[in-house]
């Protein structure tokens, strides 16, 4: 078999999010036999019953899976690449889909240059359309072939979503690479380990998958659960790469991506909670941050998805992680007023 396409599901149901997922992989053109391996992921609303029905229709392409407790999008994933049998694996999340022509280019473009990776950019899209919307193109045109030390370190700089990619299984399957279970942002912890073992990679400078844009993804909400999820994901991310030996000579870019994912994005995000914001909670992921890399602020590639005021306030909690915590709550309190006030 050609190509396995693993789908995690969880309560995608409403507004027939999961079935047009599932009428874009079924509709692809690739001549080859392949499989689509439906993961229920415990979905409390009738996801399954959809999966169940697509499966009858579809029973020689469609497979599903189901367990009765929520393991999140890593667990699904894992479970799907245990049960593929495709030569290629593909990731879809089911709330978006892709174009007709993605896995046939994608596999063409990868057997034709013996890369085990391919990859694309994808399109920002806020109903359901095969209209492309706004493009967004990682900047990985010029590191494609062999994967030297230099272009690794380069695509480790440049991390876009596992989903936009279709990978050899022998790379997965023979390198014991999988996703972390139980929590959200598995492919912040996953991505980068992955991206070690990438011997040739291929890229093509094509929005083939539509990325949907809505206000219950997982992108859109701002939890504290997800915020630890994402300190969770930080620390399984720099503890692989310990254990697997690539600290040392990829420091710089394992410590950027250490920062972006664990301090960054967690820290700015967490602060915009609306309320439940706990100073104990800034206060301990600056000590940890400090206690791994107390000079991330030097590193030449700090601050390269940061604003100004990202920067400034970040360089404040350096210096006084209370004062830091105060004045950032009251400027997110005052935006908050003076946009309920527009």
């Amino acid at each position: 078999m050609k190509l396995s396409i693993i789908v995690p599901v969880y309560n995608m149901a409403a507004e027939g999010k999961l079935e047009y997922c599932l009428d874009s992989l079924l509709c692809q053109t690739l001549k080859d036999e392949y499989e689509i391996i439906a993961v229920d992921d415990a979905s409390t609303d009738n996801s399954l019953q959809i999966l169940r029905e697509y499966e009858k229709k579809n029973p020689s392409v469609i497979r599903v899976i189901s367990y009765p407790d929520n393991r999140h999008q890593g667990g699904a994933k894992n479970e799907g690449i245990k049960a593929s049998r495709g030569e290629w694996i593909g990731f879809v999340d089911s709330d978006d889909w892709i174009s007709p022509v993605y896995y046939e280019k994608m596999i063409r473009r990868g057997e034709e240059t013996g890369a085990d990776i391919v990859g694309c950019c994808y399109s920002l899209v806020y109903e359901h359309t095969m209209k492309v919307g706004k493009t967004v193109r990682p900047d990985l045109s010029d590191i494609t072939g062999d994967l030297t030390p230099e272009k690794r370190k380069k695509y480790l700089n440049n991390l876009s979503s596992m989903v936009t990619k279709v990978y050899r299984a022998s790379l997965i399957k023979d390198n014991n690479l999988s996703f972390p279970e139980n929590i959200f942002y598995e492919d912040n912890a996953a991505g980068p380990v992955w991206a070690m073992y990438y011997e040739h990679f291929e890229y093509i400078d094509e929005p083939l998958y539509y990325y949907y844009q809505h206000d219950s993804s997982t992108v859109h909400t701002i939890t504290e659960r997800r915020c630890f999820d994402r300190l969770e994901a930080g620390e399984m991310m720099l503890s692989e790469m310990k254990k697997r030996g690539f600290l040392e000579e990829y420091r710089e870019e394992i410590e950027n991506i250490f920062t972006t994912v664990y301090f960054t994005n967690t820290v700015f995000s967490y602060m915009r909670m609306k309320k439940g914001k706990k100073y104990s909670v800034i206060k301990h992921i600056k000590k940890r941050m400090l206690e791994e890399f107390p000079g991330f602020r030097s590193n030449k590639f700090y601050g390269r998805f940061m604003d100004d005021e990202q920067k400034s306030y970040t360089d404040l909690m350096m210096k006084n992680s209370f004062l830091f915590f105060i004045k950032y709550s009251l400027l997110w309190k005052y935006r908050e007023m003076a946009g309920k006030g527009r």
